[in-house]
């Protein structure tokens, strides 16, 4: 293969950019000149020539050597300060805390006998480092996030994940909400469940109800206004005086969420609520009134530019199906901080103001259900998700255009199920950008996802590392792995979870660079064990062998359920929509049967069921057991989804569709009490209290102010 000249080579490695990526049958591929010039020219890094190659790589050499924006230290360690401090071993320094409280010390020779901070015994925190003139941001990362036992005072867990939209309750409207998802938690929580984790609840598009799904959202730092319920906010009474919860809003029924039914709808009674109250909120001295401007005034510009850019879609891409994606806009409309859009802002202010009072609504009702949950007896509560990324089209791209890259496009190399690799349509925080703006955009964007839970799945966590990243207008085989700072976003997630006391969950399945695992479970992040992955030649994994640091799982949103994978649901379902045909098919259908056998086979071993396979189409006995066996591994957090402990058959995504599969929109049965008074459900309930609800709790016998063991 043509390898890049070596000066354009040599840009891309500085600018992070891998020259080769390996496939997943070991086979390795260089990278195309043309696709590395595509993506540092949208990196906005010049290389059209070997003068402007030469300026580029000076430039980015040089911003390397330059004091960061935030140095991200680990605690105890020592840090080298960059040469332009100009700065000798011995000087004096001081050390301002966040409530300004000031530490002196003085610089050390590191071994090479450059001036050096030394460890620093401090707490965990941000700081200013002062000297000569000098002033140094500075976080101070914990050796690692809090684990489940540190967080919840025992050895052991299990909890639950769902999808926010399928959950059911009374006089719901049609889509699970932040009342719905309060009374599940409330009910597992009685039940014994230490947390229930749930599908992102980012922003999406007020203005196209047809988008929706949850991983493609316009914003991750705020909410989506569909979830937004007036009771979970504590609003019922005002609801019920301007008929925001009358007959206009449709019933609980059909096993789907009618996405542009619901929006109607839900729209319609929270813009009669603002109609009702937006006097009161932005002028009254009452506790919501004061409470509803304290919210505003801390979203500062983050939050006008997302209300913004509502108002501005429903405008435009109201005016015209064509003008979805903020880039067809009127020039003076692409850019946030423009006099006309400071114009349309002034002329449609009740428009807007509507836009930042539905996320208020929304955060009230999101920080309700993670109190109910608390009061449960849940000792984590929510889990939340954070995306990978955002659409290109939304809210975060046009907002913070010099934060997030555009023209590439987030994706994956080729492999069996995409043979032509895969472009998602998804955006996120350039690495040049996050370390010249001192990582605050995914300070803010962590900060967001903790703000109302107890802790944050970090969705696609390999991203942290390296993204493949596909240029506009090439299919996925085109793209390339763009390197991240690894080390200093992991710091940063240990300190953000030490700060919020909360557990970190990293989704780390897939093509796992070499040694990602144990990078993660070093910084106390929990990695991800799905019970179809845990094989060994074939054969499924028996519990013991499951590693300890890593949540243990029957599935996931991506993957079949026990009851669908048993009966062959998905298989079915692929072959419909066209993934399996031909030999192919006969080869998974066989491979199928086989599994079947390997499967049963490893949960008589492991003594968690017995007596002759259960039919293809008898599926209950085979999700008791593997619920059970999932719950007998080491992990300190077994995190089972709704859909196993229900019994279902239909997985809510399906990899590689859109519309081919009803993906994110699949409702539960029933509600909370509902589903929980079934008896195979409360004979699940009980035999996961039975293996994981009582573990030994961890007592002040671990000393007082000390950590106890690691979980």
């Amino acid at each position: 293969m043509p390898h890049a000249p070596a000066d354009l080579a040599a840009l891309a490695q500085t600018a992070g950019l891998a020259a080769e990526w390996t496939d997943y049958r070991g086979i390795r591929h260089a990278i195309a000149p043309a696709t590395q010039q595509q993506v540092l020219e949208a990196l906005g890094i010049d290389c059209t020539g070997a003068a402007a190659i030469a300026d580029s790589r000076a430039r980015l050499l040089a911003e390397a050597a330059a004091p960061p924006a935030l140095a991200v230290l680990r605690s105890a360690e020592p840090w080298t300060l960059p040469a332009a401090f100009g700065t000798q071993p011995g000087a004096a320094v001081e050390l301002v805390d966040e409530a300004g409280e000031c530490v002196g010390t003085r610089l050390i020779a590191d071994a090479a006998g450059r001036a050096a901070l030394p460890g620093l015994l401090l707490d965990a925190g941000y700081y200013t480092l002062r000297l000569d003139g000098h002033a140094q941001a500075l976080a101070l990362a914990p050796a690692g996030a809090p684990g489940f036992a540190r967080l919840a005072g025992r050895e052991r867990g299990f909890g639950f994940a769902a999808q926010l939209y399928g959950l059911r309750r009374g006089a719901d409207g049609g889509v699970g909400d932040f009342s719905a998802l309060a009374e599940h938690a409330a009910a597992l929580g009685a039940h014994g469940a230490s947390a229930l984790a749930i599908s992102p609840v980012h922003a999406l598009f007020a203005a196209d109800p047809q988008h929706y799904s949850p991983y493609s959202p316009s914003n991750r730092q705020f909410l989506n206004y569909l979830h937004a319920d007036a009771h979970a906010a504590g609003l019922g009474a005002e609801a019920a005086a301007c008929d925001a919860l009358g007959p206009s809003v449709p019933g609980t029924g059909g096993d789907f969420v009618d996405w542009p039914g619901v929006a109607r709808a839900r729209l319609a009674a929270l813009r009669r609520l603002w109609d009702a109250l937006a006097a009161r909120l932005r002028d009254g001295d009452d506790a919501l009134a004061l409470d509803y401007r304290r919210f505003v005034e801390a979203g500062g510009e983050a939050l006008e530019r997302h209300a913004r850019f509502e108002l501005l879609h429903g405008l435009e891409f109201g005016a015209d199906l064509q003008r979805w994606h903020w880039r067809s806009w009127p020039a003076a409309l692409q850019q946030p901080d423009s006099p006309e859009v400071a114009r349309l802002a002034h002329a449609h202010a009740h428009e807007l103001g509507f836009h930042r009072f539905a996320q208020w609504l929304a955060a009230r009702g999101l920080a309700a259900a993670q109190a109910a949950a608390r009061g449960a007896g849940m000792e984590i509560g929510l889990i939340t998700d954070i995306a990978v990324g955002t659409s290109s089209g939304g809210s975060a791209a046009w907002s913070a255009p010099g934060e997030v890259f555009t023209g590439l496009s987030i994706g994956a190399p080729p492999d069996p199920l995409g043979p032509t690799g895969q472009t998602w349509g998804l955006v996120t925080h350039a690495p040049q950008a996050l370390r010249s703006h001192g990582y605050a955009p995914f300070l803010q964007l962590l900060r967001a996802a903790l703000r109302s839970a107890g802790g944050v799945r970090i969705d696609h966590i390999l991203g942290l590392r390296r993204l493949w990243v596909v240029p506009d207008g090439e299919n996925g085989a085109g793209g390339c792995y763009l390197d991240y700072p690894l080390d200093d976003l992991l710091a940063l997630v240990a300190l953000e979870a030490h700060r919020h006391r909360a557990l970190i969950v990293g989704e780390d399945l897939g093509t796992v660079p070499p040694g990602l695992h144990e990078r993660l479970a070093a910084h106390g992040i929990a990695g991800m064990s799905v019970l179809w992955f845990q094989r060994d030649h074939g054969l499924f994994v028996e519990p013991a062998r499951w590693p300890a640091t890593a949540l243990a799982m029957t599935s996931t949103h991506d993957l079949p359920t026990v009851a669908g994978w048993w009966q062959g649901r998905d298989l079915d379902w692929r072959t419909q929509v066209g993934h399996l045909e031909g030999a192919e098919l006969v080869e998974a259908v066989a491979g199928r049967a086989c599994d079947r056998e390997a499967l049963w086979a490893a949960f008589t071993h492991a003594g968690i069921a017995e007596g002759p396979m259960p039919e293809a189409l008898a599926p209950a006995p085979v999700v008791d057991a593997a619920l059970a066996y999932t719950a007998a591994t080491p992990a300190a957090l077994a995190l089972l989804p709704l859909e196993d402990l229900c019994g279902l058959g239909e997985q809510p995504n399906l990899p590689g569709t859109v519309h081919e599969h009803p993906n994110w929109c699949r409702r539960l049965p029933g509600t909370a009490e509902a589903l929980l008074a079934e008896p195979a459900v409360a004979a699940r309930l009980a035999m996961l209290q039975r293996l994981r609800g009582a573990g030994p709790a961890i007592t002040a016998a671990h000393g007082e102010g000390q950590a106890p063991p690691a979980s």
